[in-house]
């Protein structure tokens, strides 16, 4: 890592990883330990240079590198430029600019840099690991269960997976959407978190829905409103039972799901499941990724808060989070809950990630059955 003169950093990162996309998981995660020695963040990134020898095999068209990329920096992308290289493997040479003074200021009780660490749930987990595990997992899953790919509109990300129980006919649809701070992530990575309900007797969808900032959050929650209401309209065709919708979300999709319970022209959903959302929206625009989200207008982060918005008639609800969480998504959780006349959340073992595995045998498990009414 070198910095020059006019205060503009340098770190450069390489691997030799045979596989594309683990060569480019290795060096991004080392461009952000480098960023993060430097004091600075993805938000501080200014350019790269990404050298290999094919340069096509890094191209941002593909699914699986924009998924790579956004695992490391979301939806933090300066120019990005493919570059010739000589040898084997990935050269990544970032540029960054200096980090800034924070403001003296305190928000909902915390100093800025407190209030960052609030909102950052991967400081629990070690995330390049985590996405690898999650996508291997996925990945075993789908080869072991017949799942439809089925587009629920016209656009790129508008897909989601639908696995199907063996033996059940006209049966119930458990919806779940996955999280990912809107910007990164993808349903392929989340499947394996199917099996309990599958096994319970519900049909498990996961839809995808477009990823900020490229998508605004408007019209992410647009897509999972088309997602449900395609799972009514094709209820007949796909053998399933449209008044038994049940929805759940984790992290961002909790929030996706929140929104589009409050959304007139969602279908009727019988029960949800809300798994450490976010709840209020006005607290991320003080935050680099909140500004990169256009949250820090605060009349648009409030209304793209559930908190604050009538309790969604005629449908059950249950909130939950991990034991490990930071207090601010504990209290998000706590707030929307009280705020809609819900049980208190059900505290999890593990942290904000690790949450999920109870979806597949344990206390999260018997809640999400318990309050579909199975």
């Amino acid at each position: 890592m070198s910095a020059s003169e006019n205060g503009i950093g340098e770190v450069v990162a390489h691997s030799v990883a045979s596989d594309p996309i683990e060569a480019l998981r290795d060096t991004l995660s080392e461009i952000l330990a480098g960023l993060i020695a430097a004091g600075c963040g993805p938000h501080h990134l200014t350019g790269m240079d990404w050298e290999a020898s094919d340069p096509a095999d890094f191209h941002f068209s593909r699914h699986a590198v924009e998924l790579a990329y956004r695992e490391v920096f979301a939806g933090f992308r300066p120019l990005i430029r493919l570059r010739p290289g000589v040898g084997p493997g990935l050269t990544i040479r970032a540029r960054f600019g200096p980090p800034q003074p924070l403001p003296d200021i305190m928000i909902e009780g915390y100093t800025l840099r407190e209030l960052a660490r609030q909102y950052s749930p991967r400081l629990q987990a070690d995330m390049p690991a985590l996405f690898r595990q999650w996508s291997r997992d996925g990945a075993a899953f789908r080869t072991g269960h017949a799942g439809l790919d089925l587009a629920y509109g016209p656009g790129r990300f508008e897909t989601l997976d639908l696995y199907r129980p063996a033996g059940v006919k006209r049966a119930p649809i458990f919806v779940f959407i996955h999280g990912g701070y809107w910007q990164a992530s993808d349903k392929v990575q989340h499947a394996q978190f199917s099996q309990g309900l599958l096994e319970a007797g519900f049909a498990v969808a996961q839809p995808n829905y477009g990823l900020a900032p490229d998508t605004p959050l408007e019209a992410s929650i647009t897509q999972t409103v088309a997602a449900l209401n395609f799972l009514v309209r094709e209820a007949d065709a796909l053998d399933l039972d449209p008044v038994q919708l049940h929805v759940s979300g984790h992290s961002a999709g909790g929030h996706l799901a929140a929104m589009a319970l409050c959304d007139p022209a969602a279908p009727p959903v019988a029960s949800a499941l809300l798994l450490s959302g976010l709840y209020d929206l006005k607290p991320l625009g003080h935050l680099p990724i909140g500004r990169l989200l256009g949250l820090d207008d605060v009349e648009r982060a409030a209304r793209l808060s559930p908190l604050g918005r009538p309790r969604p008639s005629n449908t059950r609800l249950a909130f939950a989070v991990g034991e490990g969480e930071s207090e601010a998504f504990k209290r998000q959780s706590t707030m929307q809950a009280a705020a809609w006349r819900a049980p208190e959340p059900l505290i999890c073992p593990g942290h904000h990630f690790s949450m999920l595995d109870g979806l597949n045998g344990s206390a999260l498990l018997d809640l999400a059955l318990a309050t579909a009414g199975s």
